[in-house]
């Protein structure tokens, strides 16, 4: 089993694509990237941790490659936008391809140059690659919240799937 980290604006939204893939084993929300050891949603929201809200993928790389979880993060991000994503503004929200090795790194910087070069976006790449910290599991209740809160996910996530369906289908 190998790892993965994304963080790509509010972890809520950033779980539910992962786990419909076969291979996935887990897909668990959380923080990463910041300077306080086991942050709470509180303190990263409050803008001063430097942590980032992230997902922790487990998965089967015999099943699903770590090239197609990249793949897969890109049309889940607006990767132009390094303040944050959609309508979660900040620097918790920046979006980020954590790696944890060389091959992961080379994996990540090809494809986000493909991406830059596609021509799909008239601005620059701007999402960071950058190597795995530590990751702290957020509070229970954010875990699979699409599951559990379904209507108020629809909300929150709406600007998200409008842009996303614009861009990627």
């Amino acid at each position: 089993m190998e790892r993965a980290i994304f963080s790509g604006g509010c972890f809520w939204c950033m779980v539910q694509p992962f786990e419909e893939q076969d291979g996935i084993l887990s897909v668990r929300s959380g923080y990463t990237g910041g300077h306080v050891p086991n942050p709470t949603y509180e303190q990263v929201c409050s803008k001063t941790t430097g942590h980032t809200e992230a997902v922790e993928i487990i998965f089967d790389p015999e099943k699903i490659s770590y090239d197609d979880l990249v793949s897969l993060y890109w049309q889940q991000t607006d990767p132009t936008d390094a303040f944050g994503q959609f309508e979660d503004r900040g620097d918790n929200y920046r979006p980020v391809i954590y790696y944890f090795n060389d091959n992961q790194r080379q994996i990540a910087e090809a494809s986000k140059e493909k991406l830059q070069n596609s021509g799909r976006f008239e601005e620059p790449i701007v999402t960071k690659i950058e190597p795995a910290q530590p990751f702290y599991e957020a509070e229970e209740y954010h875990q699979g919240f699409y599951r559990t809160n379904p209507e108020r996910y629809a909300l929150s996530s709406k600007i998200r799937h409008d842009f996303l369906e614009e861009n990627w289908h």
